[in-house]
């Protein structure tokens, strides 16, 4: 088994059931219970429950199957620690013990350095190590919006900081160059391994390898060369990583510093930046270009300045002098870096994660010198356990997180859709023709043009979202244990019924996965949706609301509608997200009809004598009956037999061609009477796959099938979309 890693509830680790069959373990213990310590290559036994990984199946999301496949992980197991029992004897190979004990004692040694600060700790273990255990989301969410979180994540940019301080200290105690050149490739991979073998990082040793034996063979290292290489060697290994974000991401990252950074500031400020080099030896100045000769000039002339005006001895005006234009100048560079990186990112960094920072050029360049120095000094706080280096990467997080907060604040909070494939073709095509430097500068600079223009269109995004005018529709989107309904009226209104969520069960330490914003949101987006009408919140359990703060900053809705709610914390945090963003809530209640979006909108429940428990309960449902010209869906959120036999002991119960099956298909909801009352063709049933409360309930389904009902459900097709054009229905896309 892989070293396992203690988050605030749990122990996280990868264990070997065969060659290339792994499970993704997660002990869980009761409070004030002790995990085991499990190292690599420790063999065990323990009793849980293992399921398949399973995607949500819906247009965008995320392929965790394919993910985890590529890791040789098949299962993921649950279970007590306190059944762990651990067996006699060892597994796995010397090289990678002695690999992952450094990265366990180095774990080990940060938790002491910080045991009393956990947001340093949790940090430096995702900057330096690349363990996330500790790591809360809402840390790292100023980052995401400002585009710094790249200078957060573990990645090739850390080999390249690592390696090259180390380069500059053998160099420095004049270390034979193939000894220093050796040295820093085998910390490259050692570094590599202590990550966990993550794979930017194995992209970037493996780009520092080739480096460092063309240089021993005296070969000029060219990135973009290094850069197809290392990419070429990839990719036969790995064909389909191909298709990897995080491939994509950082190979056109470096692509970019190649095409555009490197030949800009190899015209700018690198002539400069050389002839500050022995500033003070005159004599130098004749073998220079004329700008950098004179550049030296104007230095020298500033550092005499400074010597009469300060009293200063020589050598120190002119140190201040080169210091002061080294910092100038190495700010220029993360600018000009920033800048393409952020424009040639735009299309993967809105079509994966739909954002796109306004201040990630200013952010950047504070940001990533920090976390840059942050890297060396981190280990050398491990190594020599100085608390004194500690307590400075503590101060440089600080300084990093006070960056991304003040950034945050004026950061455009705009998500965008996925744009159309020939605006992105067209942003892609401008910008290959803008790295071609053979070509006329009126060319590259229309070329530019049509960079901006279609990255322009992306951000505005005037485009409809992708409904059928003219008819009604309601989706059920795979949310997994839980509850979200895409409503799009005749007349293009769109209105979101629950927005999924996971239960926490009273942990402390809730999932890092946000439905709303990872699963819920992404399908809208590729519904082409940036704004919805209406957010119904059925009731304040979490697996209907869990994601609705995140739908709501998403999707600015012009109104919040909600049935019976209580003071309960989950029902505060939705409302306090709802005044912040100044969405008007209103609550219904049985009675209510009106026309809406082309269609006829009946509220059935609660009623107006209903009162709500102090903790949510699945009858205080917002239930919803929708009329579409001779066809009806019937929305039930999760209620039970005691409200739909008050329905049906007052008459409220129509005939409905479309049932949303109450409670999950549980054997509470939808009794035998209700079914005959409202005689549906077609039942949606939104259940978790393989969820362990035994949803749908077989009672429920037989009772469904001896109604001769058509049963359709997430757990088994993933997203579920029934359309009528007020005559016939129709299932499917």
């Amino acid at each position: 088994m892989d070293p396992a890693l203690l988050a605030s509830d749990r122990e996280k680790f990868v264990l070997e059931l065969a060659p290339e069959a792994r499970t993704q373990v997660s002990l869980f213990a009761k409070p004030g219970m002790p995990f085991p310590s499990l190292s690599y290559g420790t063999r065990l036994e323990f009793e849980g429950k293992v399921r398949r990984p399973h995607n949500y199946a819906n247009p965008g999301a995320f392929d965790a199957v394919s993910y985890l496949a590529r890791q040789r992980i098949f299962w993921n197991a649950s279970g007590d620690a306190a059944t762990v029992r651990i067996l006699p004897g060892r597994c796995g190979g010397w090289l990678p013990r002695q690999i992952f004990a450094v990265r366990m004692a180095a774990l080990e040694r940060l938790d002491r350095l910080y045991a009393n600060d956990a947001y340093a700790n949790g940090m430096m273990q995702a900057v330096l190590i690349g363990a996330t255990a500790k790591l809360d989301r809402l840390w790292t969410t100023d980052y995401r919006s400002t585009g710094t979180f790249h200078a957060l994540v573990i990645s090739g940019s850390h080999v390249a900081v690592l390696t090259a301080v180390l380069l500059f200290f053998l160099r420095l105690c004049a270390a034979p160059r193939t000894l220093a050149l050796a040295a820093t490739i085998a910390v490259a991979w050692l570094y590599a391994g202590i990550a966990g073998w993550q794979a930017p990082v194995l992209r970037s040793a493996a780009g520092m390898t080739l480096f460092g034996l063309g240089r021993l063979f005296f070969r000029e290292g060219r990135l973009l060369n290094i850069l197809a290489a290392v990419a070429i060697l990839f990719v036969i290994a790995d064909p389909p990583q191909l298709f990897d974000p995080g491939f994509q991401l950082s190979f056109l990252a470096v692509a970019l510093i190649g095409a555009f950074v490197l030949p800009l500031l190899e015209s700018t400020s690198a002539p400069l930046a050389r002839a500050l080099g022995g500033l003070a030896d005159v004599r130098r100045d004749i073998r220079m270009q004329p700008k950098a000769a004179q550049f030296r000039i104007e230095m020298r002339l500033l550092a005499d300045t400074l010597q009469l005006a300060l009293r200063l001895p020589g050598p120190a005006a002119r140190a201040l002098v080169i210091l002061t234009a080294r910092v100038s100048l190495y700010g220029w560079e993360i600018f000009v870096t920033s800048f393409f990186i952020q424009i040639g990112l735009a299309l993967p960094t809105i079509l994966y994660f739909h954002r796109l920072s306004a201040s990630g050029l200013s952010a950047n360049a504070v940001v990533v010198p920090v976390l840059s120095a942050l890297v060396p000094l981190g280990f050398l706080a491990i190594v020599f356990n100085s608390h004194g280096l500690a307590a400075v990467c503590a101060w440089l997080l600080a300084v990093a997180r006070t960056a991304v907060q003040f950034h945050a604040r004026w950061e455009p909070d705009w998500r965008i859709p996925g744009p159309p494939f020939w605006l992105a073709a067209l942003f892609a095509l401008a910008l290959m023709v803008a790295a071609v430097r053979t070509c006329r500068t009126w060319f590259r600079a229309a070329a530019w043009c049509g960079v901006a223009a279609t990255l322009a269109a992306m951000v505005l995004h005037p485009f409809a979202p992708q409904v059928e005018k003219g008819h009604f529709e309601l989706s059920a989107i795979d949310v997994g244990q839980g509850d979200s309904l895409l409503a799009a009226f005749p007349d293009g209104k769109l209105m979101l019924v629950d927005a999924g969520g996971i239960p926490s069960f009273g942990r402390t330490h809730k999932s890092g996965l946000d439905i709303g914003e990872d699963v819920v949101s992404t399908y809208l987006w590729t519904r082409s949706i940036k704004r919805l009408d209406v957010v119904v919140m059925t009731h304040a359990h979490e697996d209907h609301m869990g994601g609705m703060s995140a739908v709501l900053r998403n999707f600015r809705p012009a109104e919040l509608w909600a049935g019976a709610v209580q003071e309960s914390p989950e029902w505060i945090g939705v409302r306090r997200t709802a005044n912040e963003l100044r969405i008007p809530i209103r609550l219904l209640q049985r009675g209510q009809t009106a026309p809406y979006g082309g269609a006829s909108l009946t509220v059935l429940a609660p009623g107006p004598d209903y009162r709500a428990a102090d903790k949510p309960k699945n009858d205080d449902s917002l239930v919803m009956r929708v009329q579409f010209g001779s066809t009806a869906f019937l929305l039930t959120g999760d209620m039970e037999k005691k409200i739909e036999q008050q329905l049906l002991a007052e008459g409220l119960l129509e005939h409905a061609d479309v049932l949303k099956v109450g409670h999950h298909g549980s054997r509470t909801s939808s009794t035998a009477e209700l079914l005959d009352a409202v005689h549906p063709a077609f039942g949606v049933i939104s259940a978790g796959f393989e969820n362990s409360y035994g949803h749908p309930h077989r009672a429920t389904l037989d009772a469904l099938r001896e109604r001769h009902m058509d049963v359709f459900r997430t757990d088994e097709r993933g997203l579920i979309t029934i359309s009528s054009d007020g005559k016939r229905i129709r299932i499917g896309p």
